[in-house]
C-alpha cells in the first residue's frame, strides 16, 4: 500500500515542505491549494518525526492510502459539541442558571476520560432543574456556531454521496433542529424531560454514552451495507474513542489528549473541511 502525508495548514511554506518531505523519505510534493500539501510515497514510520516537526511548524498532518478518495466513503459520524458546533451546549445551558463554572469543570473532567459519562451527565443535568425550556432556545440562536468548514465538509459529503450522522451524548434539542438546519441524514442524542415548560432535571431513557455512540455507528453501517473501512467517525471527547475506533478512518477534531494519541488523524489547526481534503 502506498501512503500519502498530507499536511494542511492556512499557511504552508515550501521549504518546510521540503524539510518534511525528507523527512518521511516522501518521492513528490503536490499542493493543490495554499492550504493542503500532498507528500507521496511517505514512510509511516516516520510519524514520530513527522509529528514533532508540524507540531513545531503549526502544521496538521496525516498518514493516507494514497488510493483512497472521499467518493470511497458512504457514512460520516460526528460528535456535536465542540466538534460539529463550537460549544458546549449543557455548559452555556447551566450559564443560564448562573452554575456554567461547576457544569464546566464536570464536562471537562468527563471528556478527559476522568469521570463516567452516564453519571457525569445526570449530575450535570439534575442542576438544571426548573430552568425554563425557553433558555434552550436562547441557546441555539445566541451562542451555537458551527465548527469553522463545517458547510464545507457537508457540502462535500453530499456531493459524494456520502451520508451524514451526528450521534452525540448532548440534546435532542439541539440535534434535531441541527438536521434540519443542514440537512443531515440521522442524529441521535438524550432526551431532556420537561414538564409546564420547565426542565426536571432529569434525562428520558437510556443515556447516549460512549457504547451507544459506538452501537448507532455499528447498526447504521449495517443498515446502509458498508463496510468498516467506508466509515469516518470525527469527536473530541473520550466518549467519542470507541466510536472512533470503530470507523475505518477515526478524526481527532481539536480534541483532548487521550482522543488525539489513539484517533488515526488529529486536526488542531485547519477547519473541519480538513477532513475532506485527507482524501484525493
Amino acid at each position: 500500500m502506498s501512503t500519502t502525508l498530507v499536511i494542511q495548514s492556512p499557511r504552508l511554506d515550501s521549504r518546510e515542505l521540503q524539510e518534511l518531505a525528507n523527512l518521511a523519505g516522501a518521492s513528490s510534493i503536490q499542493q493543490p491549494s495554499p492550504d493542503v500539501a500532498r507528500l507521496a510515497d511517505a514512510d509511516p514510520a516516520s510519524r514520530d518525526a513527522i509529528s514533532a516537526c508540524c507540531q513545531t511548524l503549526g502544521y496538521d498532518f496525516a498518514f493516507v492510502d494514497s488510493s483512497l478518495k472521499l467518493a470511497d466513503f458512504g457514512l460520516l459520524v460526528s460528535d456535536m459539541d465542540s466538534t460539529l458546533i463550537t460549544i458546549e451546549c449543557i455548559d452555556e445551558i447551566a450559564d443560564m442558571q448562573g452554575i456554567k463554572p461547576q457544569v464546566a469543570a464536570i464536562t471537562e473532567r468527563s471528556m478527559r476520560g476522568e469521570l463516567d459519562f452516564s453519571a457525569s451527565l445526570r449530575e450535570r443535568v439534575a442542576l438544571l432543574a426548573g430552568l425554563p425550556e425557553s433558555a434552550l432556545e436562547k441557546v441555539y440562536q445566541e451562542r451555537l456556531q458551527l465548527s469553522p468548514g463545517a458547510e464545507q465538509l457537508l457540502a462535500r459529503c453530499k456531493e459524494n454521496g456520502i451520508r451524514f450522522m451526528l450521534v452525540s451524548g448532548g440534546f435532542t434539542f439541539f440535534t434535531e433542529r441541527l438536521k434540519q438546519q443542514l440537512g443531515l441524514d440521522y442524529a441521535y442524542a438524550n432526551q431532556l424531560e420537561v414538564v409546564d415548560g420547565k426542565l426536571t432535571g432529569r434525562v428520558v431513557g437510556d443515556i447516549v454514552d460512549a457504547a451507544a455512540k459506538q452501537r448507532l455507528l455499528i447498526e447504521k453501517r449495517t443498515e446502509l451495507g458498508l463496510r468498516p473501512q467506508q466509515v469516518i467517525a470525527m469527536g473530541d471527547g473520550a466518549n467519542d474513542l470507541l466510536m472512533l475506533g470503530e470507523a475505518g478512518v477515526g478524526v481527532a477534531y481539536r480534541a483532548k489528549p487521550v482522543v488525539q494519541a489513539k484517533a488515526d488523524v488529529a486536526i488542531n489547526i485547519v477547519g473541519l473541511d480538513g477532513v475532506a481534503r485527507l482524501f484525493a
